[in-house]
Parts: structure tokens; sequence; C-alpha cells
């Protein structure tokens, strides 16, 4: 039996001391002894975030296929167990063998969000692990970044030993045989380093010198050792129904963020929106064979015992096949009490037929993204929705029996205009006019529009990547301007309007585009107590403001310039395969208010072909 890390008087006086303990329902067990690898996977986040993250149910079930790996997992211990780790040595430990996370070999964070960055220091600095790659030795696990923010590693680079670019189903193997190899030969920590960076994917930061101009900007970023690639070449898993995906996916004892089934239905996307950067990054797009599908939800919903389903993508409504695994859904779990969530639909694309058959297993809200509320802004963005389609989808959902709609927008896109904004309000009103459309006997009771917008940060790879960012400042006064807009609007009282805080979008625009150069200004904010920086109760802004000014560095030079053209950025270095090239026509098309067709519609040449794989294919042999 297992002797959990924490006592009995700890865990009866933090909060959810479920989020401590381990022994979830399909949770695996192995003998760390017994194992060659010990493999730590961190989501740098509370429990209840980090347990709702696919990507690490992925390769939890992954690494642990192999006899020779153990893979356990950590995850930020919330601040009141923070405080009494500290006050009483309490390493840091991992939820299965309740062992400390400094006798691993590896800690893989995952990095999904820009506003983590300080719970990455958090959780090297209660597992005793030095902060910085440059102080570990041999008796330090080897820490690994991975996921999206990934693709601009800089700003944290001094603090991992090495990163993941791309999938984690290609490559992982690969390096944990590097590993395997490394460690028979008794050699130092570099010697390994020098074989993990030779490998397709890897990036070893320390192995690279950034320079840069009088004026701030970057100059050159070059290699310093032989061993290591000039550009470090993304990972694509080209085959999703011959890979890995977890049958039985680990179930927590307390509610979570996503207390439920996720089946990713496809990876990618075909729309080519300017501002989404996951639609850059996932190119092309890949769909999963739907008897794969159907397999997998079969088993997931077995072992679980969940109640609900999501059916995960980019964009849903672009699955080929998702009416035929809808009907299967209803069809094999008729009567079973089994919800079918469908996130990431537009609005043009959704079947009235299809609502009507999920409406009648559980009534739940619907959500939309038109993410501007004018056809200009949408045009300028490549959202590739029109108004008419927008009003059509909202009355077809509402015929087919919701109520209530989620509306997501943003502020702050490059070429916004006072009118853009208002547009929101009176796009919201429409919205909630055509449900009065309706005979009075058909209608659910009153509408509810739930309008919510977030400001807009210019991320890596994607053609907005040279846009300025609006200051906190000016998002405030759009904020207010457009509450003022919804208020007056006729069906105001059916309308809700939710904003994102400006100040923690300042600070994830800064550290989106950033440089090596913040790496020790996340290192002060962090030991002036900065944790949990994306959770508004503990998110000091002054404690930021005092880090940057200490070490002189500007925020508005990450924040409101317009980037030249030829302008080196940090993450050149990284190839996506989308190529630059084609970022910045695409950002000039932007400017002259010009659409792009998709992926499937027409070819536009961004690149993603290398991976010879997905849409691109298909487009090919057409």
């Amino acid at each position: 039996m297992r002797k959990l890390a924490l006592s009995d008087e700890i865990l009866l006086s933090v909060e959810k001391p479920a989020r401590y303990i381990g022994g979830e329902i399909n949770m695996i067990a192995k003998d760390p002894s017994e194992v060659a690898i010990r493999f730590c996977m961190c989501f740098p986040d509370v429990y209840e975030i980090g347990m709702s993250h696919l990507g690490i149910q992925i390769l939890y079930d992954m690494l642990n296929l192999r006899k020779d790996i153990y893979c356990e997992r950590v995850y930020s211990p919330w601040v009141d167990l923070d405080k009494i780790m500290r006050e009483q040595g309490i390493p840091l430990f991992a939820l299965e063998s309740q062992q400390p996370v400094k006798n691993f070999d590896f800690l893989g964070i995952t990095l999904q969000y820009e506003m983590c960055y300080t719970n990455i220091l958090q959780v090297l600095d209660l597992s005793g692990i030095p902060l910085r790659s440059e102080n570990r030795t041999l008796e330090d696990p080897f820490v690994i970044g991975g996921g999206p923010c990934a693709y601009n590693p800089e700003p944290i680079a001094d603090f991992f030993d090495l990163f993941y670019i791309g999938e984690g189903e290609t490559v992982y193997f690969e390096l944990m045989d590097a590993y395997k190899e490394w460690k028979s030969l008794g050699a130092d920590r570099i010697s390994f380093l020098k074989m993990a960076a030779q490998i397709p994917g890897i990036y070893v930061p320390q192995f690279y010198k950034a320079e840069y101009y009088e004026d701030g900007t970057l100059a050159a970023f070059k290699k310093t050792v032989a061993e290591t690639p000039e550009r470090v070449q993304k990972q694509v898993e080209r085959d999703m129904s011959d890979t890995f995906y977890p049958a039985k996916p680990l179930v927590p004892y307390i509610k979570v963020t996503q207390d439920r089934v996720v089946l990713e239905i496809q990876r990618g996307c075909i729309r080519g929106c300017r501002f989404c950067q996951a639609g850059m990054l996932y190119r092309p797009i890949r769909p999963r064979d739907l008897e794969f599908l159907k397999k997998r939800a079969e088993q997931m919903l077995h072992s679980t015992g969940h109640d609900e389903i999501t059916l995960s993508s980019l964009s849903s409504s672009d699955y080929k096949e998702l009416p035929e695994l809808v009907y299967w859904l209803i069809d094999e779990f008729q009567g079973k009490g089994v919800n079918i969530a469908l996130p990431s639909l537009r609005i043009d694309a959704f079947a009235l037929d299809v609502m009507s058959k999920v409406q009648d297993v559980r009534k739940s809200s619907l959500t939309f993204a038109p993410e501007a509320g004018s056809q200009r802004m949408r045009d300028v963005i490549n959202k590739g929705l029109t108004e008419e389609s927008i009003l059509k989808g909202a009355h077809d959902a509402f015929t087919g029996g919701w109520n209530r709609v989620k509306l997501y927008f943003m502020m702050g896109l490059p070429g916004e205009e006072w009118e853009d904004i208002e547009a929101i309000a009176v796009l919201s009103d429409q919205i909630a006019r055509e449900y009065y459309t309706l005979p009075k006997e058909e209608r659910n009771g009153k509408v509810n529009i739930v309008t919510s917008t977030s400001i807009f940060v210019p991320k890596p790879f994607t053609p907005f990547q040279w846009s300025p960012m609006i200051s906190k400042e000016e998002a405030e006064e759009k904020r207010y301007f457009l509450l003022d807009k919804v208020k007056s609007q006729r069906n105001a009282k059916s309308i809700k309007y939710n904003c994102h805080d400006a100040d923690v979008s300042e600070l994830e625009g800064i550290f989106a585009r950033g440089d090596r150069k913040l790496c020790d200004v996340i290192l002060q904010a962090y030991r002036s107590g900065c944790i949990y920086d994306a959770w508004s109760e503990h998110f000091s802004y002054s404690k930021w403001e005092q880090a940057f000014s200490d070490h002189n560095v500007d925020m508005d030079f990450y924040l409101k310039r317009e980037r030249r053209e030829d302008e080196l950025f940090p993450w050149d270095f990284i190839d996506i395969g989308v190529t630059k090239q084609f970022l910045f026509a695409e950002y000039q098309r932007a400017k002259e208010g010009q659409t792009t067709p998709n992926c499937r519609a027409e070819c536009a040449g961004c690149g993603a072909m290398k991976f010879q794989c997905g849409v691109c294919v298909e487009g090919k042999e057409a």
C-alpha cells in the first residue's frame, strides 16, 4: 500500500485534499524500482485544471505502455498547501508513488498558457530543483517543456533543459531510448543534451545564443555547438487513427473543469483565422477515422462511468463525418443518459437535425464564436462568417429548442474602429431578436445571451505576430463603451456582458512575443510572491511592474510597436511548416480586408504541405 506524502493532519487542513492523494480510477501503478526511466508529467496549475488536459492524458497513457517507463503526475499545489510545504520543508511529490519529484529522471511540464510561468518556478522550487538549468547536476531531473507556449520558449528558456516542439506522439520514445543509452555510458549532463538536440523536434536552449541591435530587436540567433540544428522542425503525427489515445482515461474523485470523456475527433483546422495560433501550429488538419472514434468512445464511457462526452477539435463542424458520429452516439447510448457536448461549432455549418437529436438527451447552452461584431472585422480576421449565416444559425438553434447562447468576441483586433465594437452589442441583440421571431408556443421561456469579450493578444506564428497590441487603458475604455452599447439595446435585459481582465492580457501579450530578457523578470516576480497569475484573486500587477522596472525592460517594446517585415523574431528558429512569407502576406491581406479561402476550398500555399498528410494531401490528389 502506498504511503501518502502528506499526514492526515495536513490533508485535513487544506482545501480539497483529494488533489494530493492520487489513487484515481484508472491510475496506473508500477513499482518505481523496476523501471529504467521515471517520468513525472506536470501541469503547472491547480489539480482541477490540470486533470482536464487531454494532452497529459494521452502522454500518460502512451509512456506507461512501455514497461521500462513509469509516468506519474504532479500539479501545482494550491496556495494553502504551498505555504505549509515551504514552512515544513516538504518536497513536492508525484501523485502515483507519492515520492519526491526530484528523484525522477524527467520532469515534463506542459506549457498551455503564458500566465502559468511563475507556477513553473513554484514546481521547480518546491521540488528542490535549481530554477536555472545551468545550475543543475546529475542529481536533478531533466526538465522538458512542451505544448503551445513551447513554440516561443525564449521567455522561460533559462528554466528548461530542453523543449519538445510538436506533437508528443512522435519522438518521445526516441528521446527516452537516447536517455537509456546515455545512462549506460555514465556520461555528464551536457552529453545527454547534445544527444537529445540531434533528435528532430528537440530544442536545447543553452546551445543557442541571442544577439541584439541597440534598439532591442534581435540581430541574430546562433547555435553554439555543432550537434544542434539551425532550425528545429515541428513534429507532426500523420495518422491520427493509428496512434496513441487512452481507452481508460483517469477519473478524479472531485469535480474538475472538464468532468467528462474527451474524444478528439481531429487535429488541426482548415479555416485560417488570422488571430488563431492553434490553427497555424497544428496544420494540416488530420481527422480521425470514424470507426476508431466509435471504438474509443465506447471504451472510455465504459471505463470511466462518465455521463457526458465532448467531441473535441478546433472546428468540430469541419469534421466530415460529424453527423454520423453524433447519430451513432445517440443510438448507442439512448436511454443511458449520456450527454453529447459539441464545442467549437461554426454557426453556418451546424445541422438542425443534429442539434435536435442532441437536445433530446439533455438541454445545455450552445457556444458560438463570431469573434468580431462587424462584417468588416470578420473579413480582417478571416473568420469566414457572414451576418446572414450567423443569424440563420442562431435561428436554427432556437428552433431546435435552445434558449441560452454564449457568444465569444475579441476587442482590440488590428484595425478595429469604435463602430466595430458597437457592432458586438448590435449583433448580440439581433441574435436575441431571432429568438422572438418564433411563435410564442415554440419558445422555451426567455432567451439568455451571454456575450463575452477577451482582449486580443497577438501570438507567434500568426499573421498578426507583426501587429501592435492595445494598452490596458485602451482596453478598459473599449470595455465601458461596449457595456454602454449593450445597455442601450432593445433586449438588453436578456444580454449579460463579461470581459477578460486587461492587466492579465497585457502580461500575456508580453510573454507571448517575448525573448530571453524576460527570464530575469519572471524570476524576480516569482521571488516577490507571484504565483497563480491566471487567477485574479492572486494576481499582483504591481509586483510585475516592479520586476520589469528593476530589470530595465520596457513593457511597451513588446506590446505597442508594429514589427518590421524583416524583423527577426525570437521564435524564428522553429519551423512549423507554415512559412513566415505566407503569414506576412496574410497580414497584408488583413489590412486590406481581403479574405483567404479555407484549405478544403483552395490551397493558399501556406507551406504545411511539406508534412504530406491531411487536407494538404487531399488537395494535392484532387
